[in-house]
């Protein structure tokens, strides 16, 4: 029996290898069909290259101020190593780092961008808002315009009710169509990532320009840090703004009962009255009283001013915006091997699949035909 399982194991090895070396022949029989596909293929890979626009990417990483009190021990260690930051969610910050790519992508972050000022790079660089940048600077391949010719037809015969006219304000609530496009684009154009490990932001931006790529990058950073340093301090601004208007109107009662005082002195000088001295010190009394409040309150507002700059997050700017001198897409090489590889893999499986049923399905009908003559 042992015997007979390895003459089976060695005759399925010899019909393997005599399969495979059949459908060599094969391929090798339509060498010239391949090379010309092949070449095909490359042609191909050649316009598509060189017919999408450049794309220039300016990467930003910051390191953000983190309280890492609860995640820190052996165990926040241990869950680091493994990939686990403990500390992201707890504490009463709840816009912690792995959070900050959601706070980009929201529509009211998005469409704040549309006033940003750019300029193109070059000698006749033109400065202009982000949006009329993507509406008049932005090139597409030929193929979009073959392709989005029926709908922007469509689009023409429809109604535009929901533009709106030259007086439209910006709703967060309620985007146009062109709005909601450009926030599909900015939200493409740029990206934001987090290390689960080191909580270091990425913040990369893609533009076909690469000069408005570098300043779009710095902006985003810039609009990010307000962001966060708005919320991060946005009790203790609350609370100073309270203190400071305490201490306003402690300093406007210690001014009011210092001056009741004076004026009552001024006017009674010399009398020995118990019930103007009784009158005397309890103005006195009130004026002092004023003052302690004003007192407290002005040491209140120093803490609170402290509070703020404390709670206020400090941002490690490690891989600062620079223009990008290199564009980032497209891979021309890459492209072109890819249509090359794929223009051969289709020829080979058209002649190794495709055309022996394609021969047999017609022959398959030849033969049918015959018999029903």
């Amino acid at each position: 029996m042992a015997e007979d399982k390895e003459k089976k194991t060695g005759d399925d090895v010899q019909e393997s290898e005599i399969d495979i070396l059949e459908l060599l022949s094969k391929l090798w029989d339509k060498r010239r069909k391949l090379i010309k596909w092949s070449l095909w293929g490359a042609v191909i890979g050649l316009v598509v290259a060189f017919s999408l626009p450049k794309q220039y990417t300016t990467s930003v990483k910051l390191a953000p101020e983190t309280d890492d009190k609860k995640g820190a021990g052996s165990l926040g260690s241990l869950a680091s190593m493994a990939g686990i930051n403990l500390g992201a969610g707890s504490g009463a910050d709840a816009v912690y780092p792995l959070l900050y790519p959601e706070v980009v992508n929201s529509v009211p972050f998005m469409t704040g961008l549309f006033d940003v000022k750019v300029k193109t790079k070059g000698k006749d660089g033109k400065e202009m808002t982000v949006e009329e940048y993507f509406e008049n600077e932005t090139r597409k391949p030929w193929w979009s315009y073959i392709t989005g010719a029926p709908f922007k037809l469509i689009g023409m015969l429809s109604s535009s009710d929901d533009e709106g006219g030259a007086d439209h304000k910006l709703n967060n609530f309620k985007l146009t169509k062109s709005e909601n496009k450009l926030v599909e684009t900015l939200r493409s154009a740029i990206s934001v990532s987090v290390d689960n490990k080191t909580s270091v932001v990425s913040i990369s931006v893609d533009m076909q320009d690469p000069l408005v790529s570098a300043m779009l990058a710095d902006t985003v950073v810039s609009r990010l840090q307000t962001y966060i340093t708005a919320y991060r301090t946005n009790k203790a601004r609350q609370d100073l703004e309270y203190t400071q208007k305490l201490n306003e109107e402690a300093r406007q009662n210690y001014y009011e009962a210092q001056q009741r005082y004076a004026d009552y002195l001024d006017r009674n000088q010399g009398l020995a009255l118990h019930s103007a001295q009784t009158t005397r010190e309890r103005l006195q009394n009130e004026a002092s009283l004023a003052f302690n409040l004003y007192n407290q309150t002005a040491q209140q507002v120093q803490m609170a001013q402290a509070k703020v700059q404390e709670t206020t997050p400090v941002y490690a700017v490690i891989t600062p915006a620079t223009v990008p001198v290199k564009a980032s897409a497209p891979r021309k090489p890459l492209i072109l091997v890819g249509f090359t590889f794929l223009a051969f893999v289709s020829c080979a499986a058209w002649i190794l699949f495709g055309q022996p049923f394609w021969t047999s399905y017609r022959e398959n009908i030849k033969a049918s035909k015959k018999e029903n003559d």
